[in-house]
């Protein structure tokens, strides 16, 4: 445990330091080369399976009220603020939650919530697919999707990477290089990533100056880093915050600061790699991206950050990677298709999905249809489908293949 907390720097799936991020766009090489030469302004971001439906949009603001709204907040809490009868959802730490992990635990338990809020007399929420979304987003605005960082792998990083030849904790041995307490960014994963942007051309000119090469991080890299940070003697204890908009400017900002001239559009980022990628993630990723722009990366300010980051990353961070074939034996084995491919049940035929399916969108349908199911199932002795997280992965991306 670190002292203002290990849960402050953490990332559900941050991969370990030896991955190495891959690259988008043929035009990109493989190595670090000059600010002058190669690939045009392009964003390498980590992406997921493609999906063919408008983009997902996940406000953690808006996921705030529906947790208050929606009665969430009567019996669970938030980091100490809220009830006491369901666990804090801001306290539990060591895990690996992903969005299908929760849909499952929440699924696995719905029959036990359900009867709790009852003898409570609490209202059941109605959640549609964009309140659960946005709930998603909350969840993750208050590192419940957060994996441990180390204060001490950080400290070895600081030294390895070189970071210490040019920035101090209080006084930096380069006056050009902000010492660490003077950091703004050490509380907002996206602020962070705008900083490290933004510094990123200037870092290379100084590094090629003293013919240094760039220092690669992975999102672990960056984890342990910001821990060891956040518990150096001296830094000021800032509140950790992350707040995702719908970015609903993201695409104009997409074309605007020139990454379209190598993506096609945020959405083509989403195709190939798995599924659940953080924002620290991005944020390892753009960094190790710098040094192979043509210019100078384009400067964003706070908020077109937070807005092209919440527009990308929305998407790709609900869907899921599972194995359909494996998801369709299971849609049987758990009785889904006793009434699902039954007429006669009244349950909705899956084959004639129009949107994708991904966690979220499982809670909403959980949370707004679930009793029903569950009175029909006890109508005919069937027993409630309990769910690991990656046979929620397996039948989701079942459903999804179903999708014409």
């Amino acid at each position: 445990m670190t002292k203002r907390g290990v849960n402050t720097a953490r990332e559900a799936t941050a991969p370990s330091r030896t991955q190495r991020v891959p690259q988008l766009g043929k035009a990109c090489s493989t190595e670090p080369r000059p600010l002058g030469s190669g690939c045009s302004v392009a964003l390498l971001l980590l992406s997921a399976s493609a999906l063919s439906a408008a983009m997902i949009e996940l406000d953690s603001s808006r996921g705030q009220k529906v947790f208050e709204s929606e009665s969430c907040v009567q019996c669970h809490a938030i980091s100490g603020t809220g009830g006491h009868i369901a666990p804090d959802l801001g306290r539990v730490i060591d895990r690996n939650f992903t969005p299908a992990a929760l849909a499952s635990t929440m699924w696995n338990h719905a029959p036990t919530m359900w009867a709790k809020m009852e003898q409570q007399s609490v209202k059941r929420a109605g959640l549609d697919d964009q309140a659960a979304a946005d709930l998603f987003a909350y969840f993750y605005s208050v590192r419940f999707f957060d994996k441990p960082g180390d204060a001490g792998r950080g400290k070895r990083l600081f030294h390895e990477k070189t970071c210490d030849g040019c920035h101090g904790l209080t006084n930096s041995p380069n006056p050009a290089a902000p010492p660490i307490s003077k950091w703004q960014s050490l509380g907002d994963p996206i602020e962070l990533t705008r900083a490290m942007w933004n510094h990123s051309g200037a870092m290379y000119a100084e590094l090629q100056r003293k013919k240094m090469r760039w220092p690669q991080l992975s999102s672990q890299d960056l984890s342990d880093l910001l821990v060891y940070f956040r518990n150096l003697p001296g830094v000021p204890a800032r509140h950790s915050t992350l707040i995702t908009t719908s970015g609903s400017h993201g695409e104009a900002l997409f074309a605007s600061k020139g990454c379209k001239q190598c993506h096609e559009s945020g959405t083509a980022l989403f195709r190939t790699e798995p599924a659940g990628r953080t924002l620290t993630d991005v944020a390892a990723a753009l960094w190790d991206h710098a040094p192979r722009m043509k210019n100078p990366p384009p400067h964003f300010e706070v908020d077109e950050m937070r807005d092209l980051l919440s527009y990308i990353w929305a998407n790709q961070f609900l869907s899921v990677n599972g194995i359909p074939d494996r998801g369709k034996k299971l849609f049987t084995a758990k009785r889904c298709a006793a009434c699902h491919d039954d007429p006669s049940s009244g349950a909705p035929d899956l084959s004639k999905l129009q949107e994708p399916v991904n966690g979220s969108t499982m809670v909403s349908v959980l949370w707004r249809h679930g009793p029903q199911m569950l009175e029909q199932m006890n109508r005919k002795r069937i027993k409630w489908p309990h769910f690991e997280a990656n046979e929620m992965a397996d039948v989701i991306s079942y459903l999804n293949s179903l999708r014409k």
